[in-house]
Protein backbone atom coordinates (compact mmCIF):
# COMPACT_ATOMS: atom_id res chain seq x y z
CA UNK A 1 0.00 0.00 0.00
CA UNK A 2 1.20 3.65 -1.10
CA UNK A 3 0.15 5.48 2.37
CA UNK A 4 1.04 8.82 0.89
CA UNK A 5 -1.27 8.44 -2.31
CA UNK A 6 -4.00 7.01 0.02
CA UNK A 7 -4.28 10.03 1.67
CA UNK A 8 -3.97 12.07 -1.40
CA UNK A 9 -6.96 10.54 -2.45
CA UNK A 10 -8.90 11.41 0.22
CA UNK A 11 -7.73 14.63 0.50
CA UNK A 12 -8.96 15.62 -2.73
CA UNK A 13 -12.35 13.81 -2.62
CA UNK A 14 -15.58 15.51 -1.74
CA UNK A 15 -15.61 16.62 1.83
CA UNK A 16 -13.74 17.40 4.43
CA UNK A 17 -11.23 14.74 6.06
CA UNK A 18 -10.51 14.70 9.92
CA UNK A 19 -7.38 13.79 11.54
CA UNK A 20 -7.56 13.52 15.24
CA UNK A 21 -4.83 14.50 17.57
CA UNK A 22 -3.15 11.74 19.63
CA UNK A 23 -0.29 11.90 21.95
CA UNK A 24 0.91 7.92 22.45
CA UNK A 25 -0.03 4.82 21.98
CA UNK A 26 -3.25 4.38 24.10
CA UNK A 27 -4.47 7.92 22.63
CA UNK A 28 -4.35 6.39 18.97
CA UNK A 29 -6.19 3.17 20.26
CA UNK A 30 -9.17 4.93 21.43
CA UNK A 31 -9.16 7.47 18.31
CA UNK A 32 -8.62 4.91 15.68
CA UNK A 33 -12.41 3.41 16.95
CA UNK A 34 -13.58 6.31 15.64
CA UNK A 35 -11.96 8.25 12.85
CA UNK A 36 -9.96 6.65 9.95
CA UNK A 37 -7.05 9.58 10.32
CA UNK A 38 -4.52 10.68 13.09
CA UNK A 39 -2.30 13.17 13.35
CA UNK A 40 0.70 12.68 15.33
CA UNK A 41 1.11 16.02 17.00
CA UNK A 42 4.19 17.30 17.83
CA UNK A 43 2.31 19.21 20.88
CA UNK A 44 0.95 16.33 22.61
CA UNK A 45 3.99 13.84 21.99
CA UNK A 46 5.91 16.51 23.58
CA UNK A 47 3.81 16.19 26.53
CA UNK A 48 3.45 12.86 26.93
CA UNK A 49 7.30 11.17 25.83
CA UNK A 50 9.08 14.00 27.70
CA UNK A 51 6.72 15.80 30.06
CA UNK A 52 7.60 19.26 28.83
CA UNK A 53 5.97 22.05 26.26
CA UNK A 54 6.21 22.05 22.61
CA UNK A 55 8.95 24.60 22.05
CA UNK A 56 11.50 22.55 20.76
CA UNK A 57 12.60 19.49 22.76
CA UNK A 58 11.68 16.67 20.23
CA UNK A 59 14.22 14.83 18.92
CA UNK A 60 13.47 13.29 15.64
CA UNK A 61 14.31 9.49 15.84
CA UNK A 62 11.55 9.34 19.36
CA UNK A 63 9.28 10.92 16.97
CA UNK A 64 10.20 7.90 14.10
CA UNK A 65 10.29 5.70 16.62
CA UNK A 66 6.74 6.77 17.62
CA UNK A 67 5.52 6.84 14.32
CA UNK A 68 7.03 3.36 13.81
CA UNK A 69 4.99 1.86 16.52
CA UNK A 70 1.77 3.73 15.69
CA UNK A 71 1.76 1.35 11.78
CA UNK A 72 2.26 -1.58 13.18
CA UNK A 73 -0.74 -1.30 15.31
CA UNK A 74 -2.81 0.65 13.03
CA UNK A 75 -2.45 -0.77 9.30
CA UNK A 76 -5.39 0.63 7.78
CA UNK A 77 -5.17 4.68 9.14
CA UNK A 78 -3.79 7.37 7.96
CA UNK A 79 -0.91 9.07 9.32
CA UNK A 80 0.02 12.36 9.37
CA UNK A 81 3.30 13.70 11.14
CA UNK A 82 4.14 16.34 12.70
CA UNK A 83 7.57 16.83 11.81
CA UNK A 84 7.80 21.08 12.91
CA UNK A 85 10.42 22.75 11.28
CA UNK A 86 12.37 19.81 10.35
CA UNK A 87 14.33 19.55 13.26
CA UNK A 88 16.66 22.79 12.10
CA UNK A 89 18.44 21.52 9.58
CA UNK A 90 17.42 20.72 5.95
CA UNK A 91 19.53 17.66 5.79
CA UNK A 92 17.90 16.39 9.36
CA UNK A 93 14.30 17.68 7.44
CA UNK A 94 14.94 15.25 4.46
CA UNK A 95 16.64 12.11 6.20
CA UNK A 96 13.36 12.20 8.80
CA UNK A 97 11.32 12.66 5.70
CA UNK A 98 12.59 9.60 4.54
CA UNK A 99 12.68 7.52 7.54
CA UNK A 100 9.34 8.34 8.05
CA UNK A 101 8.10 7.42 4.38
CA UNK A 102 10.17 4.24 4.92
CA UNK A 103 8.20 2.55 8.06
CA UNK A 104 4.69 4.12 6.16
CA UNK A 105 3.80 7.52 7.57
CA UNK A 106 1.44 9.21 5.27
CA UNK A 107 2.35 12.25 5.61
CA UNK A 108 4.07 15.10 7.02
CA UNK A 109 3.84 19.27 8.37
CA UNK A 110 6.88 21.27 7.82
CA UNK A 111 6.70 24.69 9.23
CA UNK A 112 8.71 27.80 8.39
CA UNK A 113 9.56 28.66 11.75
CA UNK A 114 13.02 29.37 13.29
CA UNK A 115 14.21 28.53 16.43
CA UNK A 116 13.44 28.47 19.20
CA UNK A 117 10.21 27.57 17.85
CA UNK A 118 6.27 27.80 19.81
CA UNK A 119 2.85 26.19 19.40
CA UNK A 120 1.76 27.54 16.38
CA UNK A 121 -1.18 28.74 18.77
CA UNK A 122 0.83 31.14 21.19
CA UNK A 123 2.73 34.00 20.71
CA UNK A 124 6.51 34.63 20.70
CA UNK A 125 6.74 32.76 17.14
CA UNK A 126 9.54 33.53 14.31
CA UNK A 127 9.59 32.81 10.99
CA UNK A 128 12.86 32.11 8.66
CA UNK A 129 13.04 34.86 5.63
CA UNK A 130 10.89 32.33 3.26
CA UNK A 131 13.65 32.18 0.60
CA UNK A 132 15.54 30.05 3.20
CA UNK A 133 12.16 28.20 3.98
CA UNK A 134 11.14 27.61 0.58
CA UNK A 135 14.75 26.19 -0.16
CA UNK A 136 14.37 23.83 3.24
CA UNK A 137 10.89 22.59 1.77
CA UNK A 138 12.23 22.46 -2.13
CA UNK A 139 14.47 20.04 -0.63
CA UNK A 140 12.01 17.88 1.16
CA UNK A 141 9.71 18.11 -1.68
CA UNK A 142 12.16 16.66 -4.25
CA UNK A 143 13.39 13.93 -1.32
CA UNK A 144 10.01 12.62 -0.66
CA UNK A 145 8.92 9.64 -3.19
CA UNK A 146 4.64 9.81 -2.20
CA UNK A 147 4.57 11.13 0.99
CA UNK A 148 1.81 13.60 1.53
CA UNK A 149 4.29 17.32 2.58
CA UNK A 150 1.67 19.91 3.48
CA UNK A 151 3.61 23.67 3.78
CA UNK A 152 2.96 25.34 6.69
CA UNK A 153 3.16 29.10 7.47
CA UNK A 154 2.87 31.00 10.92
CA UNK A 155 3.06 34.21 9.28
CA UNK A 156 1.17 36.79 11.92
CA UNK A 157 1.47 39.99 10.09
CA UNK A 158 -1.67 40.07 7.45
CA UNK A 159 -0.02 41.27 4.29
CA UNK A 160 2.67 38.57 5.12
CA UNK A 161 0.17 35.55 5.77
CA UNK A 162 -1.08 36.07 2.09
CA UNK A 163 2.18 37.00 0.80
CA UNK A 164 3.83 33.48 1.80
CA UNK A 165 0.50 31.33 1.06
CA UNK A 166 0.38 32.44 -2.43
CA UNK A 167 4.11 31.75 -2.00
CA UNK A 168 3.69 28.34 -0.89
CA UNK A 169 0.95 27.15 -3.36
CA UNK A 170 2.82 27.72 -6.07
CA UNK A 171 5.35 25.15 -5.10
CA UNK A 172 4.46 21.22 -5.33
CA UNK A 173 3.76 21.38 -1.89
CA UNK A 174 0.17 19.26 -1.60
CA UNK A 175 -1.42 21.09 1.16
CA UNK A 176 -1.06 24.38 2.47
CA UNK A 177 -1.57 25.18 6.14
CA UNK A 178 -1.26 29.04 7.84
CA UNK A 179 -1.98 28.05 11.73
CA UNK A 180 -3.47 30.48 14.25
CA UNK A 181 -5.58 31.74 11.35
CA UNK A 182 -8.17 34.08 13.89
CA UNK A 183 -11.10 34.40 11.68
CA UNK A 184 -13.69 32.33 9.38
CA UNK A 185 -12.68 35.81 7.02
CA UNK A 186 -9.36 35.05 6.92
CA UNK A 187 -10.19 31.35 5.76
CA UNK A 188 -11.56 32.77 2.85
CA UNK A 189 -8.62 35.06 2.36
CA UNK A 190 -6.37 32.65 2.17
CA UNK A 191 -8.42 30.01 -0.17
CA UNK A 192 -8.98 32.74 -2.33
CA UNK A 193 -5.26 33.47 -2.70
CA UNK A 194 -4.13 29.79 -2.61
CA UNK A 195 -6.22 29.11 -5.59
CA UNK A 196 -6.92 25.27 -5.93
CA UNK A 197 -4.26 23.84 -3.81
CA UNK A 198 -5.73 21.81 -1.08
CA UNK A 199 -6.34 23.99 2.21
CA UNK A 200 -5.91 22.55 5.85
CA UNK A 201 -7.35 24.23 9.33
CA UNK A 202 -6.13 23.27 12.50
CA UNK A 203 -8.30 23.38 15.48
CA UNK A 204 -7.26 23.63 19.47
CA UNK A 205 -9.14 24.20 22.40
CA UNK A 206 -7.99 27.59 23.99
CA UNK A 207 -6.24 28.77 20.35
CA UNK A 208 -6.11 31.74 18.25
CA UNK A 209 -8.82 29.73 15.36
CA UNK A 210 -12.55 29.87 15.86
CA UNK A 211 -14.65 26.51 16.46
CA UNK A 212 -16.02 25.59 12.80
CA UNK A 213 -17.83 21.93 12.15
CA UNK A 214 -16.56 19.89 9.88
CA UNK A 215 -20.04 21.15 7.29
CA UNK A 216 -18.56 24.56 7.72
CA UNK A 217 -15.27 24.07 6.89
CA UNK A 218 -16.20 22.43 4.03
CA UNK A 219 -18.43 25.59 2.37
CA UNK A 220 -15.32 27.87 3.35
CA UNK A 221 -12.93 25.54 0.60
CA UNK A 222 -10.96 23.47 3.57
CA UNK A 223 -9.75 20.19 2.35
CA UNK A 224 -8.36 18.96 5.67
CA UNK A 225 -8.89 19.27 9.43
CA UNK A 226 -6.42 18.79 12.21
CA UNK A 227 -7.33 18.46 16.02
CA UNK A 228 -4.66 18.40 17.99
CA UNK A 229 -5.38 18.05 21.22
CA UNK A 230 -8.64 16.56 21.66
CA UNK A 231 -7.32 13.45 23.34
CA UNK A 232 -4.41 15.02 24.82
CA UNK A 233 -6.55 18.19 27.25
CA UNK A 234 -9.81 15.26 27.46
CA UNK A 235 -7.02 12.95 29.52
CA UNK A 236 -5.65 15.59 31.76
CA UNK A 237 -9.41 16.79 32.73
CA UNK A 238 -10.04 13.09 32.95
CA UNK A 239 -7.33 12.65 35.04
CA UNK A 240 -7.68 15.59 37.33
CA UNK A 241 -11.25 14.46 37.95
CA UNK A 242 -10.86 11.23 38.68
CA UNK A 243 -8.02 11.66 41.13
CA UNK A 244 -10.10 14.72 42.98
CA UNK A 245 -12.81 12.15 43.75
CA UNK A 246 -10.46 9.38 44.47
CA UNK A 247 -9.11 11.59 46.91
CA UNK A 248 -12.16 12.93 48.43
CA UNK A 249 -13.56 9.01 48.59
CA UNK A 250 -10.48 8.34 51.15
CA UNK A 251 -9.37 6.19 48.55
CA UNK A 252 -12.48 3.74 47.60
CA UNK A 253 -12.39 3.54 44.05
CA UNK A 254 -15.79 4.29 42.09
CA UNK A 255 -18.12 1.42 41.96
CA UNK A 256 -17.95 -0.18 37.99
CA UNK A 257 -21.01 0.69 36.17
CA UNK A 258 -22.40 0.27 32.75
CA UNK A 259 -20.17 2.14 30.01
CA UNK A 260 -17.67 2.59 32.67
CA UNK A 261 -14.00 1.44 31.61
CA UNK A 262 -12.13 -0.97 34.13
CA UNK A 263 -9.41 -4.07 33.53
CA UNK A 264 -11.79 -6.13 30.75
CA UNK A 265 -12.58 -3.21 28.88
CA UNK A 266 -9.05 -1.59 28.59
CA UNK A 267 -7.56 -5.26 27.72
CA UNK A 268 -10.40 -5.36 25.03
CA UNK A 269 -8.83 -2.34 23.49
CA UNK A 270 -5.51 -2.74 23.65
CA UNK A 271 -5.79 -6.45 21.97
CA UNK A 272 -7.15 -4.76 18.87
CA UNK A 273 -3.40 -3.41 17.92
CA UNK A 274 -1.70 -6.74 17.90
CA UNK A 275 -1.35 -7.82 14.02
CA UNK A 276 -2.55 -10.88 13.96
CA UNK A 277 -5.91 -9.73 15.55
CA UNK A 278 -6.40 -6.74 12.68
CA UNK A 279 -9.14 -7.38 10.13
CA UNK A 280 -8.71 -8.39 6.82
CA UNK A 281 -9.75 -4.92 5.50
CA UNK A 282 -6.68 -3.61 7.38
CA UNK A 283 -4.26 -6.32 6.38
CA UNK A 284 -5.07 -5.83 2.50
CA UNK A 285 -4.57 -2.00 2.93
CA UNK A 286 -1.32 -2.59 4.53
CA UNK A 287 -0.02 -4.99 1.71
Amino acid sequence: MNYGDELRREINSKGVTPLIGVFDMFSASVAAQHYNGLFVSGFGFAASYYGLPDIGFIAWPDMVAFVQRLRLAFPGKHLLVDIDDGYVDPEVACHVVEQLELIGASGVILEDQQRPRRCGHVEGKRILPLEEYLEKLDLVLRTRKDLVVVARTDAGEESEILRRAEALAATKADVILVDGVRSVEWISRVREVIGDKPLLFNQIAGGKSPRVSLPELGDLGVNVAIYSTPCLFAAQTAMEDALRRLKGDDGRLPEATAGSVGVKESIALLERNISRNHSESDRRLAS
